[in-house]
């Protein structure tokens, strides 16, 4: 393999983890990932913290004394993800080979790679809600009672995280549509800026204070099922809910409660002299992704399913 060829995945694969974390409507959660450790493959070292609270002063003896625990949990990336494409070598040429690469696989995680992992992390959460009973379902979004029940499910998480911690409201496109498509509804709705990763977005918020990260209802469900690529009937590969998923309307989290983390593992370009199966260019993807809830933090994100809850 030429060195430009190594060159080329090197920057492909740095300017693909860049991608994900801005144009993923979950990118933010990434951003918590910060003091995550990862030195390659699937596994990766997530800090916990916790300590004593106050104890009476005596003031004989002075202060009672207190433990801070600061460890790493290693976790492992359940997500191992991955697509071999080629092109023919006559299709390209070596000038423009790396556009056509970068292009091409630019538009597959846009396409493929992006709203999968949005997917995967929304039902994640989701999941974790409801097992800790922070979770309520049977709410059909209406215009004379959305505004009410989103309000009472913000209540919910600040009474126990308080009234100064950023929330985020990550909301179905049809029900945020709800919102600012009525004329009342709407005078609630201000527009603030949102940043994720090196990028700031505009966003529609909550009385200016939470903002509404509008996603589509295909990714906002409960389950799904991640193709294998392999078995009957999941050749195509991606994901698809499954018959007992439900729809989330919305899921509330303290800003900070999430770590998402998805490393593009180091691409592979083979040229034609390189490649054994055809005269084609061959690249490799694979992907490594997951999401994570500290145990303390799931207690403060709450999640509003349409359909009832078993």
């Amino acid at each position: 393999m030429s060195v430009n060829t190594i060159q080329t995945a090197a920057v492909i694969q740095s300017e693909l983890d860049k991608a994900a974390v801005e144009q993923a409507t979950s990118g933010w959660m990434e951003v918590n990932s910060n003091l995550v450790k990862y030195n390659g493959g699937s596994e990766v070292k997530i800090p916990e913290l916790s300590m004593d609270g106050l104890a009476d002063y005596d003031r004989q003896n002075g202060f009672v004394a207190g433990g801070v625990n600061f460890k790493y949990q290693t976790k492992t990336m359940t997500q191992d993800r991955g697509r071999s494409f080629s092109f023919d070598e006559n299709a390209v040429d070596e000038t423009n080979f790396a556009l056509t690469a970068a292009t091409v696989m630019g538009e597959f995680q846009r396409t493929k790679v992006i709203p999968e992992i949005d997917a995967y992390r929304y039902s994640t959460i989701a999941a974790a809600c409801i097992k800790a009973k922070t979770a309520s379902g049977g709410y059909v979004p209406a215009e004379d009672t959305i505004l009410q029940k989103l309000y009472y499910d913000i209540a919910t998480v600040q009474e126990i995280v308080g009234d100064n911690t950023p929330l985020v409201i990550t909301i179905s496109r049809m029900v945020a549509a709800i919102l600012s498509m009525s004329d009342k509804l709407s005078k609630k709705l201000d527009v603030t800026d949102f940043k994720q990763g090196d990028v700031s977005f505009k966003v529609k918020s909550l009385d200016g204070q939470h903002p509404l990260i509008s996603v589509g209802s295909e990714r906002m469900k409960t389950e799904y099922l991640f193709k294998d690529g392999k078995t009957s009937g999941q050749e195509d590969g991606g994901f698809a809910a499954t018959a007992s998923s439900k729809n989330i309307n919305w899921i509330i989290t303290p800003r900070k409660a999430p770590v998402a983390v998805s490393k593009t593992d180091k691409m592979r370009i083979f040229d034609p002299e390189t490649n054994q199966k055809a005269r084609a260019y061959a690249m490799d993807y694979r992907k490594y992704h997951d999401i994570w809830i500290p145990d303390q933090q799931i207690k403060t994100c709450f999640t509003n399913v349409k359909e009832e809850l078993s």
